[in-house]
């Protein structure tokens, strides 16, 4: 047997299998470590002692895959995150990447368990886009394993990610985008659906906008939060990013349009009378009859019927978002300007994600290109 100091443990060969074990006694438990070879049974003692002094979790061949995962949840993902985002992360890993990799000890998760956990979904029907997004987040609660070494690998990341294919976005033209207009006139919600029109917010920025927010002169909007619902409450949150957080000018129509808002809202202030309840929320510019928030699918509800009377495709309020990145970009828009009104984190997203050139605009690069080759 090799003896060491106090608290570092012992190595020796069992008379009884032959095997190596390795011994440790922290804080009056004892902990031991078995290897087919001295060398084996030495690197786990050594690497449960390294997990100790970093504070961190010792390695451990019991740990399911699954315990991990909730674990991972729990402590380390609802701390950090939004609970809409939470709730979404935990649905996936409860509902799908558990029972399908729960039961296999985490240590010995490898890149063809995940395939296969891919391949079942797969099969069984789930969209591509789900299942990468199931490895998605497998991915990254691996990561984070591996960051603090209860792994080697990231079995994840190494496994072979499914086919996608990128659905073909819905974007307004401008001609549709006036016939909206024209349908929207008089409509409650007018200037919401023209913010989105015209400047590309999300809905949950418009949502959350404050009059405080607003300047009439000069003539500006400050993006500073969202408003999300979670947990069944309204919630406020920072923007999605930090170039998410961001002043837009406005154009005076879009200024008319928050002025003809405004004055309908303190009409409703006025019949609400005591009931008005705008000012525990801080004055939204877009809330229900008695100041309350409003709800995100009411406001896509009521968006799908302007829609279908306007004889426009059914899309999303998101897609009108879409369209502003078109249209601008199909004006000769600079990507960076377009980038900083809509507030992306990167550009890539603006020409990659969002940009949807309409046919005539492409046929006419195609004509100027040829005039250029072709040129007398």
């Amino acid at each position: 047997m090799t003896k060491r100091g106090s608290g570092e443990g012992s190595i020796y060969r069992r008379a009884t299998d032959g095997r190596w074990t390795a011994s440790v006694s922290v804080d009056g438990k004892r902990k031991t470590f078995y290897g087919q070879t001295q060398q084996e049974a030495r690197k786990k003692l050594r690497d449960h002692q390294t997990a100790l002094e970093a504070g961190r979790p010792a390695r451990s061949p019991k740990l399911k895959t699954g315990d991990y995962l909730r674990s991972w949840l729990g402590e380390h993902v609802k701390p950090r995150v939004r609970p809409t985002t939470f709730k979404a992360y935990e649905i996936r890993v409860r509902c799908h990447l558990i029972p399908a990799l729960g039961h296999i000890p985490l240590i010995k998760l490898t890149p063809f368990d995940v395939e296969r956990m891919i391949g079942e979904q797969l099969l069984a029907g789930m969209a591509p886009r789900s299942v990468q997004h199931n490895r998605a987040i497998l991915r990254k609660a691996l990561n984070d394993a591996r960051r603090w070494g209860l792994v080697d690998r990231n079995a994840a990341a190494l496994a072979e990610p499914p086919a996608v294919v990128e659905p073909e976005r819905t974007a307004l033209t401008v001609d549709q985008a006036r016939a909206l207009l024209a349908a929207i006139r008089g409509d409650r919600l007018e200037a919401a659906y023209i913010l989105a029109l015209a400047l590309g917010l999300r809905q949950s920025e418009v949502l959350g906008l404050r009059w405080s927010d607003i300047d009439f002169d000069p003539a500006a909007l400050q993006v500073e939060r969202t408003l999300q619902r979670a947990n069944r409450q309204y919630q406020f949150f920072p923007p999605k990013s930090r170039t998410s957080r961001r002043a837009i000018p406005l154009a005076e129509p879009v200024i008319a349009a928050l002025r003809e808002h405004r004055i309908r809202q303190l009409e409703e202030r006025l019949r609400a009378g005591g009931a008005w309840q705008g000012q525990q929320w801080g004055d939204l510019v877009f809330c229900d009859e008695l100041g309350r928030p409003l709800a995100g699918t009411h406001v896509t509800r009521r968006l799908r019927k302007l829609l279908v009377a306007a004889d426009l495709p059914a899309m999303r309020y998101h897609d009108l978002r879409h369209g502003v990145a078109s249209v601008m970009t199909a004006l000769g828009v600079p990507p960076r300007v377009v980038m900083e009104v809509l507030g992306h984190a990167q550009i890539s997203t603006t020409m990659e994600v969002y940009t949807h050139i309409p046919s005539a605009v492409k046929r006419e690069a195609v004509e100027q290109l040829a005039a250029a080759l072709w040129a007398d």
